[in-house]
């Protein structure tokens, strides 16, 4: 089955350009969203994906339509490959029926991955200049009172409070307090 899928940002847009040109490629069932697109938290585009079995194809009047993300794009075409469901761009071309359509999807992939590197190796030059220079000197950490953590440490272990409660007295994230107890149990053990 041949699955459209169409999207506009707002509520005042018109999807009726994309699902002409869904039907004129002889989509059969589309499913549309009038909702941004920068990030795939959208109730059409679930549907379409829960909608979607092996062997189908999912059309779309461009990439951007799917997703405005390389992230998001190459996510929901994972999930479309792990259902054994095909994807068609119109106006980029892209038919991941053909070899030549796959090709070109992995490429897209490869170009993304690089640009991500790239991004990842200056701003790491870069840190390493403003560090020689003195002007950066990273992230301060967090300081913590380790007699207040302890109590409160005790009084989760305890099942007195939850862990969102004990973050909360302390003023924490949850990366940064289960680093913290990790820590503080490494410490007691090492004290025994």
């Amino acid at each position: 089955m041949l699955v459209g899928y169409a999207r506009v940002s707002t509520e005042e847009q018109n999807e009726a350009r994309q699902i002409k040109a869904l039907q004129e490629q002889g989509a059969e069932k589309i499913f549309t969203d009038k909702r941004s697109g920068k990030n795939i938290d959208r109730k059409a585009l679930k549907e379409m994906l829960d909608y979607v079995r092996e062997g189908d194809t999912v059309i779309t009047e461009s990439i951007s339509r799917i997703a405005r993300s390389t992230r998001d794009l190459l996510s929901i075409i994972d999930l479309l490959n792990h259902k054994k469901v095909n994807f068609i761009s119109i106006k980029e071309r892209i038919d991941t029926t053909t070899p030549q359509g796959k090709f070109m999807l992995t490429v897209f992939a490869a170009m993304a991955e690089l640009e991500r590197e790239n991004i990842l190796q200056r701003q790491k030059e870069g840190i390493e200049i403003a560090k020689e220079q003195g002007k950066y000197k990273g992230k301060p950490p967090i300081r913590v009172d380790y007699k207040a953590f302890a109590a409160i440490y005790t009084r989760w272990k305890g099942n007195e409070i939850t862990a969102v409660q004990a973050m909360k007295s302390l003023g924490l994230k949850p990366n940064t307090f289960y680093r913290r107890v990790k820590e503080y149990e490494q410490k007691r053990e090492a004290d025994i």
